[in-house]
């Protein structure tokens, strides 16, 4: 099953954690709670993308006086935050996985990491 379009993101979390267990990194603590953040980064990205849909990119601030100012709408400061954060968080379970999986680092049999290849969208089926 190859990372793609197709898998919703609960079906490609799944797949993740069913290869991180075959690589017995699935009970290493800080996979579990910086995959868990990750998980919580990505809904927040989908709940201030709606928002950002929704409300559109400008918003209106009225001042005491009733003057009005156009400015960026906040959700797309936050929705940048959340994706450099979550960046960083890919990047740290990355090193996790490296860091911790189990097996032949030199591949005898020339399969590769079967968790790299499923988050690179190259998962052999």
């Amino acid at each position: 099953m190859a990372l793609d379009n197709t898998m919703s993101l609960g079906e490609q979390a799944q797949e993740i954690l069913r290869i991180a267990q075959e690589n017995g990194v699935e009970q290493n603590f800080f996979f579990v709670t910086t995959f868990k953040r990750y998980q919580v980064q990505i809904i927040i990205l989908s709940d201030l993308e709606t928002t950002i849909k929704a409300e559109g990119t400008m918003t209106t601030k009225e001042y005491v006086k009733g003057r009005k100012n156009v400015y960026t709408h906040p959700a797309i400061s936050e929705y940048n935050k959340t994706a450099t954060s979550a960046n960083n968080t890919v990047l740290t379970l990355i090193k996790i996985i490296t860091t911790l999986r189990t097996g032949d680092e030199d591949d005898p049999n020339g399969d590769g990491d079967a968790l790299l290849d499923f988050l690179k969208g190259r998962r052999k089926k």
